[in-house]
């Protein structure tokens, strides 16, 4: 007999062999025709894959991130074989699945694949679809593999053959395209009901410059047209958010060729909503027993040698810097935790200092490819909220939670109340990737899982995304437009402290090494900001908002009651200006609803004479007329 548990704990028995869509076919005939593919002892397979042994499996649908994942690689090779039957003697590249929808890169020789083809590739697929065609999986050797793609005169798949060793290679057939793919699949095409091709760029083969740009052709299929619908709706309202265009208008930052790409700029009111997050942070910390320090923006090429960074970073860095002293290199720092190592390890500490918590919002620097630029939300210089806690081994937990009340407490001041914790692990096929030891990362790892079962948070856990000094706690936070955005990060470090000889004296008198916590609750400020714009709209709360109100003279002779107004409020630290443009009320009331002000205060004759205000509030109009000295408290409850 053979066993299969199912997520519930229940298991149900069969005498032969049997597959993932015939445990759904028995479970319910509507489950059976929502299963997208299926996950067995963990690993994510076909649903129509034979099942031989005792087994765990889930059954994914559209609702499994990783249902989803399989449904958009499918759905990459039907677009692969429109693309074949409308230009023949198309190359392919590689055609992952992405967090929505899919791309593949091809090359299409002499043809030019622009917007205007978009709609003849989308019903391609359709009428493709509509055939039913099934994914069938073949093992293939690895030389009848390279004859398939010589005869066919593919050479980017036989450059990818060339990583593969023979008994792992497998194509799969739907239609007229084969592919070499491991999967896994949908069943048959019929499950994909509306396309989308969103848009095309270019790409370099295997990401190297010095390699054939090929042509990246992204789209998205779902189930049902009415979900593209709603999907292309998302965009449209995404566009209206995009910071990079709502930056601009609301005078926070720039950019100028002439600094470089990828250099903000940041302008008067960007930077002063910048401070306060900062400022808002730092009262934070304060109370939690930081301290904060400041580092340069440079070290020597020695100090990022020794913590792994110049191993590890070396290629994503900017080039060396040569001084006039011979052999004498320096490198702008792409992290700041090397330069609180040497902090830490610069006088003798004992085991009653600890923990010792350092901040610091230091800059960083890393030479981000020009393609992947964008905005601020990719950038080459950038400021981490960081922090460095170095504590003792039974300390990590208590820190560890302490740091996850503050994470969740920032997150939910700024208004992100929907996130999970993405536990991210070591690749256990790539150890080469990581430092240090498998004890000390035994250690570290456990320590995460077992803090974040503790704290009560939904999980999710990704091989391979831990950082290359140790494993961390990144949270996942949806938008004001459910889409998710990695927001923050907790790391524990046991391999830093080792490679930088930091010790502390126990109570035993005897050395021993501190462990090492990094965390930062907004990660990346410029790329915090960026999200926050989408995620508000540009409608920040009120107690970030660069300007709180605007004061709007009917006419320009009550500019200087206007003036007298904005001091007073001034002196309350009740941030705004005065409008004072020779323009009409309606005018002045329109453009400061755009440039997303929260409050006008309207000022005319009757305002003056009573020492008051009428106070009009974005997106409820009009609120009533108040005095001065009424409008001050009423406005802090507001806060």
């Amino acid at each position: 007999m053979i066993n299969i548990t199912l997520p519930d704990g229940s298991v149900r028995s069969y005498e032969q062999a049997v597959t993932a869509m015939q445990v759904a076919t028995d479970i319910s005939e509507g489950l059976a025709r929502n299963v997208l593919a299926a996950e067995v002892n963990g690993e994510i397979v076909d649903a129509t894959r034979t099942i031989s042994e005792d087994a765990s499996i889930k059954l994914l649908t559209w609702n499994d991130v990783d249902g989803k994942s399989t449904y958009w690689h499918s759905s990459a090779h039907l677009m692969a074989e429109a693309l074949e039957s409308l230009y023949p003697g198309i190359k392919f590249g590689i055609g992952p699945a992405i967090e929505n929808g899919f791309y593949y890169d091809v090359d299409t020789g002499d043809h030019v694949i622009s917007s205007d083809d978009f709609k003849k590739i989308e019903d391609k697929m359709l009428e493709l679809a509509r055939t039913k065609s099934d994914y069938l999986r073949q093992e293939i050797s690895k030389s009848e593999a390279i004859e398939y793609f010589k005869n066919k005169g593919d050479e980017y798949k036989l450059e990818l053959l060339e990583d593969l060793t023979d008994g792992e290679i497998t194509f799969y057939q739907q239609g007229q395209f084969v592919d070499l793919c491991r999967g896994p699949h949908i069943t048959n095409t019929s499950k994909i009901k509306a396309a989308k091709i969103l848009k095309v760029a270019g790409a370099y083969w295997r990401g190297d410059e010095n390699r054939k740009q090929l042509t990246r052709l992204y789209g998205i299929t779902f189930p049902k047209q009415k979900e593209l619908t709603e999907y292309l709706h998302l965009l449209e309202e995404a566009k209206k958010r995009d910071h990079r265009k709502l930056g601009a208008e609301l005078n926070l930052f720039m950019f100028s060729d002439k600094v470089g790409a990828g250099l903000p700029i940041w302008l008067p009111k960007g930077t002063a909503l910048r401070n306060r997050l900062q400022q808002f942070l730092r009262e934070e910390q304060v109370a939690l027993g930081y301290q904060e320090v400041v580092t340069p923006h440079l070290g020597k090429k020695e100090l990022y040698v020794t913590s792994g960074h110049y191993a590890k970073y070396g290629e994503d860095s900017f080039k060396p810097i040569n001084t006039p002293k011979e052999g004498e290199e320096f490198l702008l720092k792409p992290m700041n935790c090397p330069h609180h190592c040497e902090i830490f390890g610069h006088r003798p500490h004992s085991y009653r200092e600890l923990p010792i918590r350092i901040a610091e919002f230091g800059t960083v620097y890393r030479y981000e490819q020009s393609g992947e630029l964008h905005g601020l939300a990719r950038v080459r210089g950038f400021t981490q909220d960081d922090a460095h806690i170095f504590c003792t081994p039974e300390q990590v937990k208590t820190e560890f939670l302490a740091v996850l009340d503050l994470t969740k407490h920032v997150l939910s001041k700024l208004g992100f109340e929907k996130f999970t914790a993405q536990i991210s692990l070591r690749d256990p096929d790539n150890p080469d990737k990581y430092l240090g030891s498998d004890e000390n990362w035994d250690a570290a790892e456990a320590a995460i899982i077992e803090a974040a079962a503790e704290a009560g948070l939904e999980t999710t856990t990704e091989l391979g995304e831990a950082a290359f000094y140790g494993p961390k706690l990144d949270f996942m936070v949806r938008d004001a437009l459910g889409r998710s955005w990695q927001l923050g990060t907790i790391q524990v470090d046991y391999n830093l402290p080792e490679r930088f000889e930091l010790e502390y004296t126990g109570a035993d008198n005897q050395p021993h090494r501190p462990i090492m916590i990094h965390r930062a609750p907004f990660g990346s400020m410029e790329r915090f900001i960026s999200i926050l714009i989408e995620h508000t709209g540009g409608q920040f709360p009120l107690w970030l908002s660069p300007d709180q109100y605007a004061i709007l003279p009917i006419s320009d002779r009550f500019n200087a009651f206007a003036e007298d107004v904005k001091n007073k409020l001034e002196k309350h630290d009740i941030r705004g200006f005065v409008d004072d443009r020779s323009e009409k009320i309606g005018r002045k009331i329109r453009d400061n609803e755009l440039n997303q002000i929260p409050f006008m205060l309207i000022v005319g004759e009757s305002e003056v004479e009573e020492n008051a205000v009428a106070v009009r509030q974005k997106g409820k109009g009009d609120i009533g007329k108040m005095t001065v000295d009424e409008f001050i408290p009423w406005f802090k409850s507001q806060l």
